[in-house]
C-alpha cells in the first residue's frame, strides 16, 4: 500500500474514532496526563462499562496505549500514543503554576553517573529537590506527579495530572534515555498547551 494513501487511512480512522463527543472528552483528559479508567470514569461522569467501550475504539485507531503502574503493577494506565498528537488540538487549560512531584526516585549524588550520561547535550537547569509542602501546593495551578500515582499528597483545588513513568533507578543508559525523552515530550507537550491557553 502507497505510504501516503496508508497515511489517509490513518488518520481517517483516527477522525472517526474521535466523532462520538464521550471518545473525544476522554482524548481530551489524557492530553495531559495518564489516568487510569476508572479515573476517567469519575472525571467525566461516565459508567465504566461505557468507558470501556470508548477505549476499545479509541484502541482500535491507533490513540491510546496502556501501561502498568509502576509502582504496583497493578493498576492500569492510559496514556495517548505519541505520534497521534499532532493530529490533535490542544485542550483548553488556563495554568500558569506547574509543579512537578515525584515520590518515588532519587536525583542521583553524582549527576556524572548514569542519570547524567543520559541527558548528555540535553542538561537544563535543575530547580531544588524539596519535599511538597503546602506553600509551593498552594501557590500552584497544577501539580505534576511523576510516577507516584496514589503516593502523592492531594491538595483539594488543584488540577492534578499524573505522569506514570519507569523509575530509571538501577536501569542501563538506553532505558534511562527512552525515560528522559518520554519526560521531555510530555513537558514540551504541556507547555505548548499551557501557552495556547493564554
Amino acid at each position: 500500500m502507497d505510504a501516503e494513501v496508508a497515511s489517509v487511512e490513518v488518520r481517517a480512522r483516527v477522525h472517526a474514532a474521535l466523532g462520538d463527543p464521550a471518545r473525544l472528552a476522554i482524548v481530551d483528559a489524557l492530553r495531559v496526563g495518564d489516568a487510569s479508567p476508572g479515573e476517567i470514569a469519575e472525571q467525566l461522569g461516565m459508567a465504566t462499562n461505557l468507558v470501556a467501550h470508548h477505549l476499545k475504539v479509541l484502541d482500535g485507531a491507533g490513540l491510546v496505549a496502556r501501561t502498568r503502574s509502576e509502582g504496583d503493577r497493578r493498576r492500569t494506565y492510559l496514556r495517548l500514543r505519541p505520534d497521534t498528537l499532532a493530529l490533535l488540538g490542544p485542550p483548553h487549560l488556563t495554568s500558569d503554576r506547574v509543579v512537578f512531584v515525584c515520590t518515588r526516585t532519587r536525583r542521583p549524588d553524582q549527576p556524572g553517573r548514569r542519570g547524567g550520561d543520559a541527558r548528555g547535550r540535553h542538561r537544563h537547569h535543575r530547580a531544588d529537590a524539596r519535599k511538597l509542602d503546602h506553600a509551593t501546593a498552594e501557590s500552584s495551578d497544577v501539580l505534576v506527579s511523576m510516577g507516584c500515582g496514589d503516593a502523592c499528597p492531594v491538595f483539594p483545588g488543584k488540577r492534578y495530572l499524573d505522569w506514570d513513568l519507569d523509575d530509571p533507578a538501577g536501569q542501563g543508559i538506553d532505558a534511562v534515555r527512552r525515560i528522559r525523552d518520554d519526560i521531555r515530550g510530555r513537558v514540551e507537550t504541556l507547555v505548548s498547551e499551557l501557552s495556547a491557553a493564554r
